[in-house]
C-alpha cells in the first residue's frame, strides 16, 4: 500500500508541475523529464531519514538537491527557467514531505 500511495503522490506532483509546461508548449522531452522527476522524488524523500524531528524540512531539501544537476543544465540555454525550477522543486518537494508525513510514509 505504501508503494501505491507514494506512486500516487508522485503522479499528482508530476501533473501539478507539468500542467503549466503543457500550457506554455514546452518541448515534450522537458515535460516528460519533469513528470518522471516528480514521479521518482517521493520515493527518495520517503526513503531518506534526514533531519530527525524536522520532517517538514526533508522534502524541500531532498527535492532541490536532486534537481540541481538539471537546473545547471537548463541554465546554459535559458536564464529564467532555473528560478522557476528551483521554486517549484522546493515547494512541491515540501508538499510531498508534508503529505508523506501525515500519511505515515516517512
Amino acid at each position: 500500500m505504501d508503494f501505491i500511495l507514494t506512486l500516487l503522490i508522485g503522479i499528482v506532483a508530476g501533473v501539478i508541475d507539468v500542467l503549466p509546461m503543457i500550457k506554455m508548449k514546452v518541448d515534450k522531452y522537458s515535460t516528460l523529464s519533469a513528470f518522471v522527476y516528480y514521479l521518482i522524488v517521493p520515493f527518495v524523500i520517503f526513503g531518506i531519514n534526514w533531519f530527525g524531528n524536522m520532517w517538514w524540512l526533508r522534502g524541500g531539501v531532498v527535492s532541490i538537491l536532486m534537481a540541481i544537476p538539471v537546473i545547471i543544465l537548463v541554465a546554459k540555454e535559458d536564464k529564467k527557467s532555473p528560478i522557476a525550477m528551483t521554486i517549484m522543486s522546493i515547494v512541491l518537494g515540501s508538499i510531498i514531505g508534508i503529505v508523506g508525513n501525515f500519511l505515515n510514509l516517512m
